[in-house]
């Protein structure tokens, strides 16, 4: 049985285990989809991703994104997850950023100091949500409609609905109720009192993902999108830095930062599993 070179990272994190894990399989190119989602299904991770040689041109690698029930056009912890392993291998950029071909596009990542980060993606869409949406959100939620400061889609590639708490507190005792929305990905903020909460943070964030996976540790493409619509907005300062994973226990921080049009979003990456898959 041919085998694969194959890395768990942690993403978010530069402390092993208390990040978002991701596992990585190089050279997947000649893996069928049924293949890649039956792996997916079997690492059990919010995502598994597929290094393969870039169809692009203009890109320096190729990567297909899986959860365990279907392929992601983009994700933000697997961009960074996988742009490690593929510097961790030896390669090099043909230009001065790495450029990631995926679902979405080409997606552009730099090196942030001892960080990754990637230039977040336009969104697919935004605006108001729907008012019977949003009332369906509030009551899967648990909430009152006044604890929620403001709301907007926030697509780009999963299908964010993002809800903005008053406190951080609110956001940790949130308990979402499955059944009442089933399927609907929903992504909590709350700004960070200084005065009252302990945290190096501006800024809390949550992510309830569809039906299987409760709650995903620290999510990039969801702060990307929060990014775009909190700065554009002017609800949060061009540079701030996000925690999220403390509910579960974890220790995410995501690095938000604007530079002319762009909003980059950045985080440390450790290598936790260097071995093979047998495929």
């Amino acid at each position: 049985m041919p085998q694969l070179k194959f890395r768990q990272v942690d993403v978010f994190s530069a402390v092993p285990f208390r990040g978002n894990p991701l596992a990585v399989v190089v050279g997947a190119d000649d893996l069928a989809d049924t293949q890649m989602q039956r792996i997916a299904n079997w690492t059990n991770l919010s995502e598994t991703t597929f290094l393969c040689q870039p169809m692009d041109s203009n890109a320096d690698y190729r990567v297909r994104i899986f959860t365990p029930e279907r392929e992601l056009p983009f994700a933000g912890h697997p961009t960074l997850g996988t742009c490690h392993v593929w510097l961790g291998l030896g390669n090099t950029p043909k230009g001065s950023e790495i450029v990631q071909e995926c679902g979405a596009g080409l997606v552009r990542i730099k090196r942030d100091g001892p960080r990754l980060a990637f230039a977040a993606p336009p969104l697919r869409r935004s605006g108001p949500l729907e008012a019977e949406l949003l009332n369906r959100i509030t009551r899967a939620l648990a909430l009152d409609p006044s604890a929620i400061k403001a709301s907007q889609w926030v697509d780009n590639g999963p299908g964010w609905a993002g809800i903005l708490l008053a406190t951080r507190r609110e956001l940790l005792s949130v308990e979402r109720d499955y059944a009442a929305l089933p399927g609907q990905p929903i992504g909590l903020v709350a700004p960070c009192d200084p005065a009252h909460d302990d945290t190096d943070a501006q800024f809390e964030v949550r992510a309830f993902v569809g039906t299987r996976a409760a709650e995903d540790p620290v999510t990039g493409s969801l702060n990307a999108s929060l990014a775009q619509w909190l700065i554009g907005a002017g609800l949060a300062p061009e540079t701030y830095v996000a925690s999220q994973g403390t509910a579960l226990g974890r220790a995410g921080r995501i690095h938000v930062k604007r530079a002319g049009p762009d909003i980059w979003i950045g985080g440390h990456v450790v290598t936790c599993v260097d071995g093979a898959i047998a495929v």
